[in-house]
């Protein structure tokens, strides 16, 4: 059997496949939970028919079989473990308000750090699109004991199994993944604003620059969820807690950047002072 088709028939199946979530998704707009269930139950027939299709190929080169392994397979498994996890994630949520829920999220967002942290060698071999040890993780039977391999492997088909599919299979679907729960989180935190009053009490009256400073300083320390938020993100949420409007907040870090001296002025007053109240407060 040719493995050419094969390819075809897996692309032609995975646009399938897409459609069908598209108006499962459109038809249970208002149910998220049977939405997702209806969804895993689509996601597992399309992985049964690709099992069918691939389980019994001898391909005609290791090219081919990589080919498959790494860029077509993982996109159907990423689709089922995205859709379980969230599903997961919406039944066991907490029904105590919107703080813990908030920390429900971020707790789940650490969980993704960890795994990059577990799994760092192939994570950064995967997002720098290296190719050097395609035959090792993305060809059947080809277990290197030394290697950082997913525990549950050996459950799984040899025949439809590689040592590292279903781990990038994880990657794509993480990705996702935090999307979903920063954005989550951001609704969450829009909503305080939006429930409890149209306007914070709290404005900024300092310098802009030094506000911006203060920001990128937090965001370089990983201040807020984790280090898994963008800056403009923090930005919109402290324009809306602080009545200020920072504009172009890149263009004001070159600006403190190109400083010829004090770039950290801002930082540096605030250590200042505090140090100085301190003494105050001693006295």
């Amino acid at each position: 059997m040719e493995t050419k088709p094969i390819f075809k028939k897996s692309r032609k199946l995975y646009d399938e496949l897409l459609q069908s979530l598209e108006q499962i998704d459109r038809e249970n707009a208002e149910g998220i939970i049977e939405g997702y269930e209806k969804s895993l139950m689509e996601i597992d027939q399309s992985i049964r028919q690709l099992k069918v299709l691939v389980s019994t190929v001898t391909f005609s080169s290791i090219a081919e079989e990589v080919y498959f392994f790494k860029e077509i397979k993982p996109l159907f498994a990423a689709q089922f473990i995205y859709n379980s996890k969230i599903l997961s994630l919406e039944a066991a949520k907490p029904n105590a308000g919107q703080y813990v829920l908030k920390e429900y999220y971020e707790s789940e967002l650490k969980q993704l750090k960890n795994f990059v942290e577990d799994y760092g060698e192939f994570y950064e071999y995967y997002r720098r699109k290296a190719t050097y040890l395609d035959e090792k993780y993305f060809v059947r039977n080809q277990f290197d004991f030394k290697m950082n391999i997913d525990a549950n492997l050996y459950n799984y088909d040899e025949r439809f199994t590689t040592s590292h599919d279903h781990l990038l299979a994880k990657i794509i679907a993480n990705d996702r993944l935090e999307s979903y729960l920063l954005s989550s989180i951001y609704k969450i935190e829009g909503y305080f604003f939006e429930k409890f009053s149209d306007k914070s009490p709290l404005t900024w009256t300092f310098s802009k620059s030094g506000l911006v400073e203060l920001l990128y300083a937090l965001h370089t320390m990983h201040c807020f969820n984790g280090g898994n938020v963008e800056l403009s993100e923090i930005t919109r949420f402290i324009e809306k807690s602080f009545n200020v409007e920072l504009g172009n907040v890149y263009k004001t870090l070159h600006e403190i950047k190109n400083r010829k001296t004090g770039r950290t002025k801002f930082l540096q007053a605030l250590e200042e002072g505090l140090e100085k109240r301190f003494e105050e407060g001693e006295e």
